[in-house]
């Protein structure tokens, strides 16, 4: 970058907040994506709206491309700042502005960490329900990037069920409120939901209105073993079938469970020899009496799909050891070995045509496959272990296996990804779930925004 831009944003935002060190941009070169690393021209943290304001502008006027950032926690290669862009972290966006407890809303700045929002809102007896499994770490603005979802998505849904408003900067420096703060809103097109999923692509998030419900009072929690794990993936639509909408329905393969206990060094649930899958089911609500009702109907369904002995979670410690083995799959898998995950999602009772399937894949191409994911609306994490499979077949035939995942998937009403995004990673199998004219639409959309193409470059469409 030349130095006459480089001082250009130490005027704007402070020499502190404009990072040329190499060693220090080595953080902004990569997220959780596998082992991608590509290293940005340089690293801005402006402060405040006009700050992005005017370094989008002045980015615009000199054909600069930029990659917003946040907590760099996704699986996609969205926040990785490829063409030697820009990167624009966002990591001092980290404020809660307002909870309106009267209205049920929050207004929140996009560096403000997932978790810590959820924990600030139930202090006031509220609920924020999109959890992503690195709630802890991940913030809003990634989450309104990636349309998040996670465990509760099955009950309450996904990050943009919860947004009524958006604060966005433009390409050319313009800022703009997407929508109105209220629950309803037919006026024009929607523009909000619009920015939401677009990974950046589109303009930058600076504020965010959130809706928020009630806080549920109770919980419960069952761990449900099967001898099978086309079984397990068939008791799901059963459960909703007899009446029952968890608030979180996980599938976990056995190795999924084995190696994530491994990896946190806990061997407290005792893994059957037989057992080859779990379901982790849990029932939430403000009437403990109809929580144990629904319990004992999912008890009754899963006996009919040859369900072992399940374990009903009786202390919050038991509860939040589960759910911590479960939300640690991910890092667990990713310590094992070289991997790709695929982020599939199909209508849930096709759930074990698709479980089936990739394992058929995986024998023909000779990789193993470790599953799991939020089997009560159909998404399902694959992931590809390389382990022994050669350097070869790793880098040429296995792109093959993948599309053939994508195909099933796609063949079964589903699509590619269902909370990871796009990206990177996946942009060469957009041509699967869509037509030519599909992508046109979304290139021309992409185009009115950001006419010269400087937003997050290298993103969503095929090269």
């Amino acid at each position: 970058m030349k130095s006459n831009q480089i001082n250009f944003f130490q005027s704007l935002i402070g020499d502190q907040y404009v990072i040329i060190d190499k060693e220090k941009l080595v953080d902004y070169s990569h997220d959780e994506t596998e082992d991608l690393i590509f290293s940005p021209s340089i690293v801005l943290k402006p402060k405040n709206t006009e700050e992005v304001s005017s370094v989008l502008k002045y980015c615009f006027e000199n054909d600069l491309k930029i990659t917003p950032q946040g907590a760099r926690t996704g699986l996609s290669g969205g926040a990785l700042p490829t063409q030697n862009s820009i990167a624009l972290s966002m990591e001092r966006f980290n404020k809660i502005i307002k909870i309106d407890e009267d209205n049920l809303q929050v207004i929140v700045e996009p560096a403000v960490i997932v978790q810590v929002l959820q924990e600030a809102v139930e202090n006031k007896g509220l609920f924020y329900p999109p959890d992503p499994a690195s709630k802890g770490s991940c913030s809003i603005g990634g989450n309104l990037a990636e349309n998040s979802g996670g465990p509760k998505a099955v009950k309450y849904g996904v990050t943009s069920d919860y947004v009524l408003n958006l604060e966005v900067v433009l390409a050319n420096g313009d800022v703009i409120w997407t929508g109105a703060n209220t629950l309803k809103n037919t006026t024009g097109y929607n523009l909000t939901q619009l920015m939401v999923g677009s990974e950046g692509t589109l303009g930058i998030i600076t504020k965010a209105v959130l809706k928020l419900i009630p806080l549920p009072k109770y919980n419960n929690l069952l761990l449900v073993p099967f001898s099978s794990a086309e079984k397990a993936c068939e008791s799901v639509s059963a459960i909703f079938k007899a009446g029952v909408t968890p608030s979180g329905l996980e599938f976990m393969e056995r190795d999924a469970l084995i190696w994530t206990a491994n990896f946190i060094n806990d061997n407290s649930i005792v893994i059957g020899d037989h057992v080859q899958a779990h379901l982790l089911i849990e029932v939430d609500g403000n009437h403990q009496d109809v929580l144990m009702q629904n319990c004992e109907t999912i008890m009754n369904v899963v006996d009919q799909f040859d369900a072992g002995e399940i374990l009903f979670a009786d202390t919050q410690a038991q509860k939040d050891k589960l759910w911590e083995l479960r939300r640690k799959v991910g890092e667990a898998v990713k310590s094992q070995s070289i991997y790709k995950e695929e982020d599939t999602v199909v209508p849930r009772y096709e759930l074990p045509k698709l479980l089936s399937g990739v394992k058929v894949i995986g024998d023909k191409y000779g990789f193993k496959s470790v599953c799991y994911g939020h089997a009560g609306d159909g998404n399902l994490h694959v992931n590809i272990i390389k382990g022994d499979m050669s350097d070869e077949k790793w880098n040429t035939e296995l792109s093959e296996g993948i599309k053939e995942i994508f195909n099933l998937t796609v063949s079964l009403g589903g699509t590619i990804s269902g909370e990871h995004g796009i990206g990177l990673v996946q942009k060469e199998y957009m041509t699967i779930p869509f037509s030519a004219i599909q992508l046109n639409l979304m290139k021309q959309i992409k185009s009115v925004f950001d006419p010269k193409g400087i937003l997050n470059p290298g993103k969503i469409f095929p090269d």
